[in-house]
């Protein structure tokens, strides 16, 4: 490449030729020498989370989220010594739409919980994308008064498209939590879809959260998330939203006859509160505290408990019963010619999906 300032007519002009390319790494940068995590045994893992242990608590959980077929073996092995110091907790289920203010909530209710004199577990569900798969994980950030708090442990999980594997995986960091000396436990929903059934099956109080003028009366009839909820409330009850906030709560209370009785016997209760200004908290811990005094005297408690393990039995026999099925290789690699013949409409997708599992069964009946 000609420069001008190379010609004669230049002479006096000195130009330096400059230097050649730099390499885009430092090479006078030392290798830095990369400090490995310990790895503990599942002995090792038990008796950091029966001291409290915060930092070897957080290990385990992540042990129990890894899908790593080694993690998922020494995570049951934890999981199964922590659970006799298991089940002494109150675990409390949140749910509502998005921007009803569940972590808002959560971060109000959990200082009047360490008040009492409680220790405090928060795990939030967080939804994932469905493009790329990952997750924000921001809910924390939401709570800024209680994230500074000792004795909160808080966990936000991401939901990674399958709602079943990681209710599976809050339940069981509620046994591991418990076991830290975790007293009451929080559990906050996505907010949409089917992750309100699974964490209904996991706690023991169900926090129905909603706002005012988001309906009519027929809104609040629908059933489903509604005939879960043991309490409801109203939350932004401050300023302006008041009247409307007392309105939604005649409607929610006359949608609630319509309903059957519980199993529980108990009946669902409506209040309206402000988590901003932190109005009418002490009426809703009120409620869940009548709740739980209630259920233990009939024996529901106990009974509801029996029920979601038996629930959560099962879970996990599908679940595992499906990894099974996915991770065959022989299955992989018909699934993959399946699935192309199907996309060219050579072979319809229920006679398919018939041969993949007959071929399945087979392979089952081969190894015994």
């Amino acid at each position: 490449m000609e420069h001008i300032e190379n010609d004669k007519q230049y002479a006096g002009l000195a130009v330096n030729k400059g230097i050649k390319q730099p390499p885009t790494v430092n090479p006078y940068l030392k290798k830095i020498r990369t400090v490995k995590r310990r790895h503990y045994t599942s002995n090792e893992y038990v008796e950091g989370i029966l001291k409290g242990d915060i930092s070897i608590l957080s290990q385990a959980v992540t042990l129990v989220e890894s899908n790593l077929y080694e993690h998922q073996v020494l995570a049951q092995e934890v999981i199964a010594k922590c659970l006799p110091y298991s089940g002494q907790s109150v675990r409390i289920g949140i749910t509502g739409v998005p921007g009803a203010g569940k972590s808002t909530s959560i971060d109000v209710f959990g200082l009047h919980v360490l008040k009492q004199g409680h220790k405090l577990a928060v795990l939030a569900i967080d939804p994932s994308s469905e493009r790329s798969k990952g997750s924000i994980l921001g809910d924390k950030t939401r709570m800024e008064k209680l994230s500074v708090q000792n004795n909160v442990f808080i966990r936000p999980s991401p939901s990674a498209g399958s709602l079943g594997g990681v209710a599976r995986k809050t339940r069981e960091t509620i046994v591991l939590c418990e076991a830290a000396g975790f007293d009451t436990i929080f559990v906050e929903t996505v907010g949409v879809g089917q992750s309100e059934t699974a964490v209904h099956s996991m706690v023991d109080f169900f926090l129905l959260i909603q706002l005012a003028g988001t309906g009519d009366e027929l809104q609040g009839i629908k059933r489903g998330i509604m005939e879960m909820a043991d309490g409801i409330v109203i939350n932004k009850a401050d300023g302006d939203n008041i009247e409307r906030a007392k309105l939604a709560q005649a409607q929610f209370r006359n949608a609630l006859h319509l309903f059957p009785p519980t199993l529980s016997g108990w009946q669902p209760q409506v209040l309206t509160y402000s988590g901003y200004y932190e109005i009418g908290i002490f009426e809703v811990l009120k409620m869940i505290d009548d709740y739980i005094d209630f259920v233990k005297k009939n024996g529901y408690f106990e009974h509801k408990r029996q029920e979601q393990s038996k629930y959560w039995m099962f879970e996990t026999i599908n679940e595992r019963l499906k990894e099974h099925f996915y991770r065959n290789p022989d299955i992989e690699k018909m699934l993959f010619d399946k699935e192309q013949r199907v996309l060219k409409s050579e072979e319809s997708s229920f006679i398919a999906a018939k041969e993949v599992l007959d071929y399945y069964f087979s392979l089952l009946s081969q190894q015994k």
